[in-house]
């Protein structure tokens, strides 16, 4: 007979709440919105299972946690000097939402994106792959102002990669 801390489930939960409490003081400040230890106790009790067994969207705070690296995201990326005028026509609200749709379904979380397909969205952008690059380095950004992990952020990153060959048009 197995104990119950020997379960699957419950031994995610234990390390999903042993990273919830992990954070920084600079890292907590940043991110006030972070999903309570409480919180993502229960979300892991009903999420649907995913590639890698739900973590990612814990890991990340929920929807909650997306949504705070979002509205850091938008923003950040409006305004960049070298990307910015590919947002100047979106309505940030918006963007800031399916981004938060989009992120959530693609880790994992029990979110639904409507948005349109990449390659329809950004076909008369004229998007190069600097440009992707810059865009990616600001994602991670905000992330880590967020206080993502790194390595949380490179699964994500990993499991968004794909997009590229839909978003980028020019070398």
């Amino acid at each position: 007979m197995t104990s119950f801390m020997s379960h699957p489930r419950v031994r995610l939960l234990a390390a999903t709440l042993a990273l919830a409490g992990a954070g920084t003081v600079q890292a907590q400040a940043a991110a006030p919105t972070a999903m309570s230890p409480q919180a993502a106790a229960a979300m892991a009790r009903t999420l649907p299972p995913s590639p890698d067994g739900d973590r990612l969207f814990v890991e990340l705070g929920g929807k909650a946690g997306i949504e705070a690296v979002m509205r850091d995201f938008v923003p950040r990326a409006a305004s960049h000097p070298r990307i910015g005028h590919f947002f100047a026509k979106t309505k940030p609200d918006a963007l800031r939402e399916s981004l938060v749709q989009q992120v959530c379904v693609v880790a994992g979380g029990p979110c639904r994106y409507e948005g349109g397909d990449m390659q329809s969205a950004h076909a008369d952008m004229d998007v190069r792959k600097g440009d992707f690059n810059v865009l990616v380095e600001v994602l991670q950004e905000s992330m880590a102002r967020q206080g993502v992990p790194f390595g949380v952020q490179n699964r994500l990153l990993a499991r968004l990669a794909p997009m590229h060959r839909d978003i980028v048009q020019a070398p």
